[in-house]
């Protein structure tokens, strides 16, 4: 009888199905697709909120309200509801100031008031704390925010915090 000299097929099989599920199940550690797609979600809110600050600022150039603060400048809603839509929004110095209202009217996201992007029982894609001009995406850690500052004074720009690292969302 001959003696056997390797892995039989069989075998083969098995160890590359159980490297399979290791692999996996570890991968998602290592690549951190979800704290990219967060880093990502977070930049593409920060482009909008400044698209839509532009626009308000030059609402408000137009008005004559962009040295003063606490001026309301008036934007379109819906052009072809019935009756059309106009929205409200609260600047200083021209640009929006830090309310949930501003950025539900200007930007046009699904965000709502809070402090905890962890709690249970939250709808919007977006939670928004006013007294500290932080934004969250619901699920994510608390490290994992944008932090909006509205201008200071006239010829200001609004500021943002750093976009925070995928390991830290």
């Amino acid at each position: 009888m001959q003696k056997q000299q390797g892995f039989t097929l069989i075998e083969l099989v098995v160890v590359i199905i159980i490297l399979g599920i290791l692999a996996v199940t570890a991968a998602p550690k290592f690549i951190n697709l979800q704290g990219d797609a967060r880093v990502s979600a977070l930049q593409g809110l920060k482009a909008s909120i400044q698209g839509a600050n532009t626009l308000v600022y030059s609402k408000a150039a137009l008005a004559g309200k962009e040295k003063g603060t606490s001026q309301t400048v008036t934007i379109s809603g819906d052009a072809s509801a019935s009756p059309a839509t106009n929205v409200d929004v609260t600047t200083d110095y021209g640009y929006m100031t830090a309310l949930l209202v501003n950025f539900q009217n200007a930007v046009q996201i699904d965000v709502a008031a809070g402090t905890d992007p962890g709690a249970a029982g939250l709808t919007t894609e977006w939670i928004f704390d006013a007294a500290t001009g932080d934004f969250w995406q619901v699920g994510a850690p608390s490290t994992c925010k944008l932090t909006y500052t509205a201008a200071a004074s006239a010829g200001a720009l609004p500021t943002f915090s750093a976009i925070p690292a995928a390991t830290d969302c």
